[in-house]
């Protein structure tokens, strides 16, 4: 009986990392893809923010986004993200500002400012996305995060279109520790899990 169950177990936990593998790779596969097209807004997926100036990241992430308005692929720009643990600013507010200095009228600026984490942002920002009958969005992150982003509003209904924001290249461990990460992130989601 307890070979069975180490059978079992060991089986299990080979169809559990061959899902994840699996998944992992369909993340890399859209992590370099610009799907960018015409859509009614690009969304910028908020990160770290340093008494009310973007990260490097986020700067990153911004200016991608910037490029693609000015490119006329959308007319509105959302950007996304909470205070994380500051008290003044949002990344969302950050984001906003950021744009606005580099000539982005204030009223084609949305922002959602509540999310701590991507699946609040991108439910709130699915929310902004309905009230304004908004149906297709570029979504503006690192690679590693669009697949999930996508699935997530795709989820809602909306036509999404990945835009993965230039990157240094890293380290190919690195790279698919973070696939793995999203992954896990992913099917957590997919099952219920709200994180």
């Amino acid at each position: 009986m307890k070979q069975f169950v180490r059978i079992a177990l060991l089986a299990l936990a080979a169809l559990a990392a061959g899902i994840v593998v699996r998944t992992a790779v369909r993340i890399e596969r859209q992590s370099t893809r610009d799907e960018s097209r015409p859509a009614d807004v690009i969304l910028i997926l908020g990160a770290a923010e340093y008494r009310g100036r973007p990260s490097p990241v986020l700067k990153a992430r911004l200016d991608h986004g910037l490029e693609l308005y000015r490119e006329k692929k959308a007319p509105l720009i959302l950007t996304t993200g909470g205070a994380g643990g500051d008290p003044t600013f949002t990344e969302g507010e950050v984001g906003r500002a950021y744009l606005t200095r580099r000539g982005v009228p204030s009223e084609a600026i949305l922002v959602e400012a509540e999310g701590e984490t991507t699946m609040q942002s991108l439910a709130a920002a699915a929310e902004i996305m309905r009230r304004m009958s908004l149906g297709s969005c570029i979504v503006v992150s690192d690679g590693y995060h669009i697949y999930r982003a996508k699935k997530m509003l795709e989820a809602q209904g909306f036509a999404v279109y990945g835009s993965p924001r230039p990157s240094p290249p890293q380290s190919e461990l690195r790279e698919w520790w973070l696939y793995a990460r999203q992954a896990v992130a992913y099917l957590l989601w997919r099952w219920g899990v709200p994180i």
